[in-house]
């Protein structure tokens, strides 16, 4: 009995069932000691502790109203332990296989089964969300090809003549190093140029004082001694003629920092290039001390170097060209560039609706010792951008018509996140010297030139130079060519960082080139032709053949190719793929989500409460000793709940049952120092010989 009284003060039984045996006792005339020992401590939500008189309808039961109706509905309201929420959640759920959980909770075999299958699964599920999250994470593209077809836009061409300067009018200013030049490959190979040496006869020894540093022949390191004596013998075994072998040698010129604490040697194995670097580096010099006016020449006049030019069969004029010097490529043209005032296009492909050109390319007022081809120079590129012709352009030979067949590209890069892309060149940290748009080919040189300026302090002539700076010049830089090949090497290797800093454009035009070549003219059209161009732009070259070019450019389709990224994984992606594996791996919806995020909101508001209950247990709670207990007793019986007051036995009551267990007919301690209820003068002193202290 002492165990089934225990249950139900515990509070086992449903709260209705206490509170029907409470109301029924009464009316057998004997207090129920569980009922006393649960009031007020046991009492539940909705319960209230009243007086209850003589009057024989108290004990009659009461019909709860509104509002403790509304009590019991309350706005927020928890579980009361984890066990219940869990029960809850599991039967209610959409997820599936929740419910195996709490249905097979009487074999322990298959909830244990059903629990690490749970697990797995969700393990299963989030490693494949988190691959998920990987990929969006890591910004993939993908590459979108478009073939469109339109009218085109004609790109802009530039035709240099390969020659910067008509050697005559040069002549002075390069007198003195083409003496030395010439003295130079006597001494080296031996080579004698009558003609210029005849006139200028001067010793070597002035002539090393003069300019410096001097070209010189040096023994290559990189050969033993003993490989060169074999060689050598071999050589003169075979042709009984001992002769130097010039593979044992390198020919370079040295150069040294400002005060001479370090030099190399720039050599080179071929003595063409050895001598056509160290004669353009002397005269990069020689430019530097030219005015900017010297640059108008004869050939500033289309005619003299374009014979005929027509687009789209009709004639150009000057209107259609605009003009530029090159310091090595010497003249040059471009053809419908950003100047021009109506931009050339393209509505039919083929050969007759592109730009033709017939170029004249003699050769004999060239400077021998710089410009060592003969022919033309010719770049494709768009309106806004600048004509680089050493890194795009491709040379035309005399006598041959050139055929260039063209495709037009365009390439749409993503920036941001996607990409390492710029729009505009704003967001790079080099100062564009051109006056054009920005491209990655700009940049570099750009970044080259900033470098040349910071490092050497003087600018290089083939770039734009910034203001107030100078261009090299070896009077005035005498260690210039120290810096720039050190620089050059540098920068070939990228440690100077301008391959980095100068980002790809996020927007590209391009087009491809295909080439054609003929002889031309014909050996039977050839007499009418020259006569021609004889009578019409005073063409008297003996050698007739070598001193025209014909070229024609043109569109092979009209048909462009566009290629664009887009990025592979997008939000919507994403999230379809998330809810594909939900599904797949639980069968759930967006709606599954809601109640899982529901349960651990639950979840962390039961742990939050059940610490709160335990903190104000420990820190606030009337029967924490005897402080606590002071502080109860002396609170006034007016400022306590109606609650807390229990209510006398009737007067009929029995006596207790000697069933009931002593440790429940005792009051809890903390009530000990209540005082006597209100209630009518008759009951008074029954109320307080009820609980005196110490009663058993």
């Amino acid at each position: 009995m002492a165990g089934e009284t225990n249950r139900e003060v515990l509070g086992l039984k449903p709260k209705g069932d206490l509170i029907r045996e409470a109301e029924e006792r009464p009316l057998q005339g004997s207090p129920d000691p569980a009922l006393l020992a649960m009031t007020p401590a046991g009492l539940m939500k909705g319960d209230k502790c009243e007086e209850q008189g003589p009057d024989p309808k108290a004990s009659s039961p009461e019909q709860p109203t509104e509002e403790e109706e509304e009590e019991e509905e309350a706005l927020i309201e928890f579980y009361r332990s984890y066990r219940d929420l869990f029960q809850f959640f599991c039967n209610n759920t959409t997820i599936h296989g929740a419910i195996r959980l709490v249905c097979s909770q009487h074999n322990r075999m298959k909830t244990a089964f059903w629990a690490v299958l749970w697990l797995c699964t969700f393990g299963m599920m989030y490693w494949q969300f988190g691959l998920l999250f990987e990929e969006y994470f890591s910004y993939p593209v993908s590459l979108n090809i478009n073939l469109n077809s339109d009218k085109l836009v004609f790109p802009a061409i530039t035709v240099c003549t390969l020659n910067p300067y008509r050697y005559t009018q040069i002549k002075g200013e390069l007198e003195e190093l083409d003496r030395i030049t010439e003295q130079t490959l006597f001494d080296l190979y031996k080579y004698n140029s009558s003609s210029t040496l005849g006139a200028h006869r001067r010793g070597r020894r002035d002539l090393r004082e003069i300019l410096s540093p001097p070209l010189q022949r040096l023994r290559d390191p990189a050969l033993p001694a003993a490989a060169r004596r074999a060689r050598s013998a071999a050589s003169s075994l075979r042709d009984n003629n001992p002769q130097v072998n010039w593979k044992d040698w390198k020919i370079g010129f040295k150069l040294c920092n400002q005060n001479k604490s370090d030099c190399f040697y720039q050599t080179y194995s071929s003595g063409v290039d050895a001598v056509r670097e160290w004669y353009r580096f002397h005269y990069i010099n020689i430019l530097s001390r030219l005015p900017d006016s010297f640059t108008s020449l004869e050939e500033d006049k289309l005619g003299n170097f374009i014979f005929n030019c027509r687009f789209n069969q009709v004639s150009c004029n000057e209107a259609n060209y605009s003009h530029f010097h090159h310091p090595i490529y010497g003249n040059c043209y471009t053809f419908n560039g950003e100047n021009n005032s109506n931009l050339w296009m393209s509505s039919m492909p083929g050969i007759d609706n592109g730009l033709s050109l017939t170029l004249r390319t003699e050769q004999n007022d060239f400077i021998p010792l710089l410009s060592t081809v003969t022919g033309a120079r010719v770049t494709v590129h768009g309106q806004d951008e600048p004509a680089f012709m050493d890194d795009g352009g491709f040379n035309l030979r005399p006598g041959v018509e050139t055929s260039i067949s063209m495709r037009k590209e365009t390439l749409d890069r993503l920036g941001g996140d996607y990409g390492d892309c710029t729009n505009n060149g704003s967001d790079v940290p080099v100062k564009n010297l051109y006056p054009s748009k920005y491209t990655q080919q700009v940049c570099i040189h750009s970044c080259f030139q900033e470098s040349m300026v910071k490092e050497c302090g003087c600018a290089y002539i083939f770039y734009p130079r910034p203001k107030h700076v100078e261009y090299c010049d070896y009077r005035k830089h005498d260690s210039w060519g120290y810096c720039y090949y050190k620089l050059q090497d540098a920068f070939s290797s990228d440690r100077l960082g301008c391959f980095t800093k100068c980002r790809k454009p996020c927007s590209v035009t391009s087009y491809q080139l295909s080439a054609g070549y003929s002889r031309w003219p014909s050996v039977t059209s050839q007499d009418w032709v020259f006569q021609m161009l004889s009578l019409q732009n005073n063409y008297t070259i003996k050698n007739k053949r070598n001193g025209v070019a014909k070229l024609n450019i043109f569109f092979k389709e009209l048909n462009y190719k566009t290629n664009s990224e887009s990025p592979s994984v997008t939000m919507v992606t994403l999230l379809s793929n998330l809810g594909s594996q939900w599904s797949l791996w639980f069968g759930s919806s967006v709606l599954s989500v809601v109640e899982m995020a529901e349960f651990i909101f639950d979840l962390m508001a039961i742990t939050f409460l059940m610490l709160l209950r335990r903190f104000r247990s420990r820190y606030w709670s009337p029967g924490r000793g005897g402080r606590g207990a002071q502080e109860v007793a002396s609170a006034p019986a007016s400022s306590l709940p109606s609650c807390f007051c229990p209510q006398p036995p009737s007067p009929t009551s029995l006596p207790p049952s000697p069933h009931t267990s002593p440790a429940l007919t005792a009051p809890p301690p903390a009530y000990a120092s209540l005082g006597p209820c209100p209630g009518p003068p008759s009951l008074a002193g029954a109320s307080a010989s009820a609980f005196t202290p110490g009663e058993p």
